[in-house]
């Protein structure tokens, strides 16, 4: 089975509220997906948006998968056109790489940033939710 992954990451600050966006696209269905990052840089957050897309598409039984993403240096990462340096992305990355091998075929593309912009508000709305729960957290010991 076919399918088309958006992804992205979206922070509060960088790093900051983060949060990790996608959105699956298989036999004309979308699957969105929408995590809260209590504190990511953008590069993170991206790498997250990923990770949650390719579990997506596993859990719902997709073989070839293109990906498609606004972050050159995640994709090329993925890809091996870039190395990982950042060690704080070096396990992100060995875990996407652990779920994109699960795969029979997958396809990294660049698209410029206002092709995603679904997976765009995904990330968007899990920033928002994870700024939410630390102002939550802060105004706790108030009162």
């Amino acid at each position: 089975m076919k399918g088309t992954l958006w992804f992205d990451g979206a922070s509060r600050g960088n790093p900051g509220p983060g949060g990790a966006g996608a959105v699956l696209l298989v036999e004309g269905e979308r699957v969105r997906v929408s995590e809260p990052l209590p504190r990511a840089t953008n590069n993170v957050a991206e790498y997250h948006g990923l990770i949650a897309g390719l579990r997506a598409a596993r859990d719902q039984g997709v073989t070839h998968l293109e990906v498609r993403g606004d972050s050159e240096l995640v994709l090329f990462q993925m890809a091996g056109r870039y190395r990982v340096r950042t060690p704080w992305l070096v396990p992100l990355h060995a875990e996407a790489q652990g779920l994109a091998r699960q795969f029979a075929a997958i396809a990294y593309r660049p698209v410029p940033r206002a092709e995603n912009h679904e997976a765009d508000a995904q990330a968007n709305l899990g920033a928002d939710a994870a700024a939410r729960a630390l102002q939550g957290r802060a105004g706790a010991g108030t009162g």
